[in-house]
C-alpha cells in the first residue's frame, strides 16, 4: 500500500469523488459531487500535510482529507473502499492525517453510520455525540415567525462577521472555507442586530451550515432558510446532538420527520450551540 499526499489536480478530485461514492450508502452524507471535487481540490491546497491518498496496486482504496483552523482539526472526508476494508488502510490514513493535527488543542468532526468510522475515531481521542437528521417536506404553515430579527442575503463583505460568530462557538475561523462555500452554496443568510448575529448556508433543500450566538437568533435563520426550499424539493438538515433542540423543535414545527443519523464527535471541546455542522467543513 502507498500513501501520497492528495494533488490539486482533476484526477485526484474524481479519485475522492469515486472514492466517497463507494464509500457511503447514502451519496448525500458526503455531499454533492461537484463539491466533494471543489473541496478536494481546495484542500490539497490550504492543507496539503492533512489530506491523503492510500492506492494498491495503483488503485486508488481510502481517503483522508483534514484541515486545521486556527488551532482546530477537523477531518473533513474520511473513505474507504468496501473490497479494502478491515486490511489497515482506515488506521493509517488516520494516523498520517493526524500529524497535521500536532499542536491543535481542540478537534471536531462529523461521522456517517459507520461502526468503522466511529471506532477509529474513538481511537483518535474524540467524544461521539449520538446526531439525528430532519428531512421531509416543508409544512409552511408552521413557518409563522414574528420576524422581529431581520435576515438578509449575505457576500463575501460578511467574512468578519462569519469568523467572529465561528470564533464565539468552535474557537477558530472558518477562514479560507468561507469562500469556497460561498462559490458552491446556493445561499448564505445572515442575521445581525443588537440581540446577537449569525449566518446559515442554504443549497437546494439542504442547510448546510448554521451558527449563531443564540438559540433565538439561530431558530429565525432556520425557520428562514426552510422558508426558502422550493415547492416539491424535501428539506434536509443534519448532525442535530442532543444540544440541538431548538432545532429539531423548529424541524418538528414545519413537518419534518427526524431519524437517527451518524455522530459529531468533539475532542477538547464541548460540542459548539447554536450550530449545525457541515459534513465537509464543520
Amino acid at each position: 500500500m502507498i500513501l501520497r499526499p492528495v494533488k490539486d489536480t482533476a484526477a485526484d478530485a474524481e479519485a475522492v469523488q469515486e472514492l466517497a461514492a463507494a464509500a457511503f450508502d447514502d451519496p448525500a452524507t458526503a455531499g454533492p459531487a461537484p463539491l466533494r471535487a471543489a473541496t478536494a481540490r481546495h484542500l490539497a491546497r490550504t492543507d496539503p500535510g492533512g489530506c491523503w491518498l492510500a492506492s494498491i496496486g495503483g488503485e486508488p482504496v481510502g481517503v483522508v482529507l483534514s484541515t486545521r483552523r486556527e488551532g482546530l482539526w477537523t477531518p473533513s472526508l474520511y473513505a474507504v473502499r468496501p473490497s479494502a476494508q478491515g486490511k489497515g488502510v482506515g488506521r493509517l490514513l488516520l494516523e498520517r492525517a493526524a500529524t497535521h493535527a500536532r499542536g491543535c488543542l481542540r478537534g471536531m468532526v462529523c461521522a456517517p453510520d459507520s461502526p468503522a468510522a466511529a471506532r477509529r475515531y474513538r481511537l483518535a481521542g474524540f467524544t461521539l455525540h449520538p446526531a439525528m437528521r430532519l428531512a421531509g417536506r416543508v409544512d409552511r404553515n408552521g413557518l409563522i415567525d414574528p420576524g422581529d430579527i431581520p435576515v438578509h442575503p449575505g457576500n463575501a463583505t460578511h467574512l468578519h462577521l462569519l469568523d467572529s460568530v465561528d470564533r464565539r462557538l468552535r474557537g477558530s475561523a472558518h477562514g479560507p472555507d468561507h469562500e469556497l462555500m460561498l462559490g458552491h452554496f446556493e445561499e448564505l443568510l445572515i442575521a445581525d442586530a443588537l440581540a446577537g448575529s449569525g449566518y446559515c448556508y442554504r443549497d437546494g433543500g439542504a442547510v448546510r451550515l448554521l451558527a449563531a450566538t443564540s438559540k433565538r437568533i439561530a431558530a429565525r435563520l432556520l425557520r428562514e432558510a426552510l422558508a426558502r426550499v422550493p415547492d416539491g424539493v424535501e428539506a434536509r438538515v443534519e448532525y442535530l446532538t442532543a444540544e440541538q433542540e431548538w432545532a429539531l423543535d423548529v424541524g418538528l414545527e414545519v413537518g419534518l420527520t427526524p431519524r437517527a443519523g451518524g455522530f459529531v464527535g468533539v475532542r477538547g471541546m464541548r460540542p459548539p450551540m447554536p450550530y449545525l455542522p457541515s459534513g465537509a467543513f464543520l
